[in-house]
């Protein structure tokens, strides 16, 4: 092995170490590792950038834009609500419908913001059907994965996959050159999450109570300032107490008068009834010290508490959110989103202590007060592509953009059908559509900007540097002639299903792109040193890097339904275990039948 080979596998080692770990955001693991891999001499500063400019990545970002476009007609949200007076009358029919339309719908678009129109939606489903959550959201973020890998635009891992093929020379893929795989994967996915994953899934029934499921009466009380407390006379912001036990004031009462989340130079006086947000047990130790009086039975979050000036909300923190590694102090949350947080729920735990200083991640649930005049510009931000949060306390069923949404549907089929018959490649045709959608008035250049992925983008383009370094320092020739080595006695057939299994392993622990990036140039050296076609080893690696099943951690959409369902990391462990193990001897039996070598 060369020196730039062992410097390359440090640097992806050290890399795949960075995206488990996550510390750090993938995106800017994936930038750290192109730096390195400069300042080291693996690669020139031009091919180091050169991810920047490959058309794989330039094309996702303008199917972010397309799928922006539909999404803003209001189209998807109204089905997603219609689709769930289906399950009142028939429940199995409805999981069945909305898990083609979401596998559909995710063939053409990006499958991050069709799981977040359905996520509020499913909410409502499990409440009003009596089912529970956690019996369908899993379903849900499987059957988006699963349509993403039917077409080539289905997901970034295929365009990433392609564009790497073309880069070494070979020739690109067709917009529906494995479609037939994709729905065999399709319909042995859905058949198994109808008849088994759905059984396997725990039924854990959300509350529909907030105060329970968020046990508000351990960290919610109304005060009562005396006449000889030290508050009467002082400012919010001046308050000791405030400080000590992280006390935030949701509400100040003063005889007939509410002052909603009154502002740090709110002056305080005697007998004002406060609603605050802090550790019962601390309050109710300090509060001879501060002369105050306690209710601590509060029923916060019913009707005879929320007054009209404010309402409670639930804000699920999306994959592409300008949260994500945030702290609610960073984000001024208070100020920026006239909100007090009550509670966060990260993953399988829930959490009321020092909220201000919990750092974000994609899937936390944020329940927080909000001024209720204030609701209506959350909605507004939660249309925005890539939209910051999704409101799951949220009942408003959005407009339906009849005309707008013909002539998406327009340009859209019009952009398939034109890759499809090879009349244009992929990149021109998506950049053609975004400039049609600019023009006719669908986006305007603003929200163009602003529906662009750029995590993605520069995820995509930090692990082209992988590639690149690997075939330049020829250590994806080594890697592949071990694996060739090892299993290749039984033949090309052992060899693409070792690569399914080391693709899969490696998308569960860390970015399906990455790890796409990282086997897409060992499967190139592999089937080119069994002098075999390349194709069905890089459609085994597109098809793996895709099929992430086990953890909640391998895919977005998983991460999204995480905390949403109060699953465990066990849970997608127990359903998504045997749907790997079957799609990975499907791939092995099927690939080499539809993909000669």
């Amino acid at each position: 092995m060369t020196t730039a080979a062992i410097i390359t596998l440090i640097i992806i080692a050290l890399a795949i170490g960075l995206f488990v770990w996550e510390k750090f955001s993938a995106d800017l693991v994936a930038l750290l590792a192109m730096v390195a891999l400069v300042f080291t001499g693996v690669l020139t500063p031009e091919e180091g950038i050169a991810g920047f400019a490959n058309p794989a990545t330039i094309t996702v970002a303008f199917m972010f834009v397309i799928s922006a476009a539909v999404l803003k007609t209001g189209a998807m949200q109204v089905v997603a609500l219609r689709l769930a007076a289906v399950f009142k009358t028939n429940f199995n029919l409805g999981m069945l419908l909305m898990l083609l339309l979401i596998a559909l719908t995710s063939a053409f678009i990006n499958n991050t913001p069709v799981v977040a129109v359905f996520l509020p939606v499913v909410i409502k489903i499990a409440h009003s059907s009596g089912k529970a959550a956690s019996k369908m959201l899993i379903p849900l973020s499987y059957a988006s994965i699963l349509g993403g890998v039917c077409t080539l635009i289905g997901t970034s891992t295929n365009l990433l996959v392609n564009g790497m093929a073309v880069q070494r020379g070979l020739p690109a893929m067709g917009m529906f050159e494995f479609t037939i795989m994709g729905l065999v994967f399709l319909v042995a996915g859905l058949l198994y999450i109808m008849f088994a994953g759905i059984r396997v899934l725990p039924a854990r029934k959300l509350n529909d109570s907030l105060q329970e499921r968020y046990e508000l009466r351990k960290y919610l009380s109304e005060i009562e300032l005396l006449p000889e407390s030290p508050w009467v006379g002082h400012r919010i912001m001046d308050s000791e107490l405030a400080r000590d036990v992280g006390l935030d004031i949701i509400e100040v009462r003063r005889g007939k008068e509410v002052f909603p989340m009154p502002p740090g130079d709110f002056v305080l006086r005697s007998n004002d009834k406060l609603k605050v947000r802090c550790d019962v047990e601390k309050l109710k130790a300090l509060k001879d010290r501060e002369r105050i009086s306690m209710n601590t039975s509060v029923k916060f979050g019913e009707n005879d508490l929320m007054g009209a000036q404010s309402s409670l909300v639930e804000l699920v923190v999306t994959v592409e959110s300008e949260f994500v590694n945030k702290t609610l102090k960073e984000l001024d949350f208070r100020r920026s989103f006239r909100a007090i947080p009550i509670g966060i729920r990260h993953r399988e735990s829930l959490m009321h202590d020092h909220l201000y200083d919990v750092v974000l991640q994609p899937g936390d649930i944020i329940l927080a007060e909000v001024k209720t005049h204030y609701v209506e510009e959350l909605r507004n931000m939660e249309q925005q592509s890539p939209a910051p949060f999704v409101l799951l306390s949220e009942d408003k069923v959005p407009d339906f953009d009849k005309t707008g949404f013909r002539k998406v549907i327009a340009i859209v089929a019009a952009m398939v059908g034109l890759v499809a018959f090879n009349v244009v490649p992929i990149l021109p045709a998506a950049v053609a559509a975004v400039v049609l959608l600019v023009l006719i008035g669908q986006l305007n250049m603003k929200e163009l900007y602003q529906a662009i992925n750029w995590k993605i983008v520069f995820l995509m383009a930090g692990t082209l540097s992988f590639g690149a370094a690997m075939h330049k320092s020829g250590l994806d020739t080594f890697v592949a002639g071990g694996i060739t080595a090892q299993v290749g006695v039984w033949g090309p057939i052992a060899v693409l299903s070792a690569l399914y299994l080391i693709t899969s392993f490696f998308t569960e622990i860390m970015s399906n792109t990455a790890a796409a990036a990282l086997m897409t140039p060992i499967a190139i050296s592999a089937a080119l040193g069994l002098d075999v076609s390349v194709m069905p080893f890089l459609i085994a690696v597109m098809f793996a890097a895709s099929a992430s099943f086990m953890t909640p951690i391998g895919y977005q959409t998983n991460t999204m339904v995480y905390g949403t369902g109060h699953y465990r990391f066990a849970d997608f462990l127990r359903i998504g275990t045997p749907l790997n193990l079957l799609l990975w001897i499907l791939a092995t039996l099927l690939i080499p039948v539809l993909f000669p070598f």
